[in-house]
């Protein structure tokens, strides 16, 4: 037996301890591994002001930061989905995952959609939480999904999502993949009733959420340097054995490519959404000129005045 080793040093760890400081006052940028202190980090939205990259943003962080005075209302679900609909089990039951998850994260399930007003407009945002299980895509999103679009037209508000997602939930199988053509037809419902219908792409976008509802936005909007794309990197290179170009799937390379219309700044998204909601909203006078297109595009789209 080593005594300094089993005996000496534990006493001296237990001594020096300190049990009053949190452990999470610093946080390490994923990009450039500046260590960031926490109250920086959150006063700058979540942004590393080392090198601009966007760290990824809680869903219910983001809805206050959309909303007028960081006032929304939750809209739930109509009724609650089968726990466990396969009885699924890896390294451990999903039942056991789902309710692990819940309380480490203190929301029910990947998604959170909110109501409220935008620049006094009102608007429905749906927005997924990658914090839980990868932002992946099960029943539970897709009937939240469905019903904040459908509380969109009822309420004839506009419905934004924000996408941050690994794409559809493994462990619910055949019942993950239908929440794909669902989430499309909420989608084609906001737009049949001559609703603005925005897509904003966060890191990551990618799997059955960039093949479903995501890429369908009467605007397409993304974070700067956000990852978009169906599979990943790597699978492709070895599917087609060919090397990807510099920046493939990030939100830059599909902007040059015409999938995007803009790139917003986490410090600029709100301002930006008002000024589009406010003229697809109230379009101006035939003849008049404003410098976002998007918005006449999609006014043009439905025969209204447009830029």
């Amino acid at each position: 037996m080593n005594w300094i080793t089993n005996y000496v040093r534990p006493k001296l760890q237990q001594l020096v301890r300190k049990t009053d400081v949190p452990d999470n006052l610093w946080t390490k940028c994923p990009k450039c591994e500046q260590m960031l202190y926490h109250r920086e980090l959150e006063s700058n939205l979540y942004v590393c002001p080392k090198c601009d990259h966007h760290l990824r943003l809680r869903a219910a962080k983001r809805l206050e930061l959309l909303f007028d005075e960081a006032t929304y209302e939750t809209i739930e679900a109509p009724a609650e989905v089968l726990l466990d609909p396969l009885c699924f089990r890896d390294r451990k039951r999903y039942a056991d995952r789902l309710k692990e998850t819940q309380a480490a994260t203190n929301v029910k399930d990947a998604i959170i959609v909110g109501e409220g007003r935008i620049g006094g407009l009102s608007a429905v945002v749906a927005v997924f939480d990658f914090e839980f299980m990868g932002g992946s895509m099960g029943m539970a999103v897709g009937d939240a999904f469905i019903a904040g679009a459908r509380r969109a037209v009822e309420t004839q508000a506009s419905f934004l999502a924000i996408s941050s997602s690994g794409g559809a939930r493994m462990q619910e199988g055949i019942l993950s993949l239908m929440q794909l053509p669902r989430t499309v037809i909420g989608v084609q419902e906001v737009k049949e009733a001559g609703l603005p219908y925005i897509a904003i792409l966060a890191d990551p976008t990618t799997g059955g959420v960039s093949a479903s509802f995501a890429m369908l936005g009467d605007i397409q909007i993304a974070e700067p340097g956000a990852v978009i794309g169906f599979a990943g990197a790597r699978v492709i290179e070895e599917t087609i054995r060919q090397t990807l170009p510099d920046g493939f799937q990030r939100a830059e390379y599909l902007r040059d490519k015409g999938m995007l219309d803009l790139i917003v700044h986490r410090r600029e998204l709100r301002n930006t959404l008002i000024r589009i909601l406010r003229l697809i909203r109230n379009p101006l006078p035939s003849g008049q000129v404003v410098k976002i297109g998007d918005a006449g595009a999609w006014n043009a789209k439905r025969g209204r005045p447009g830029t």
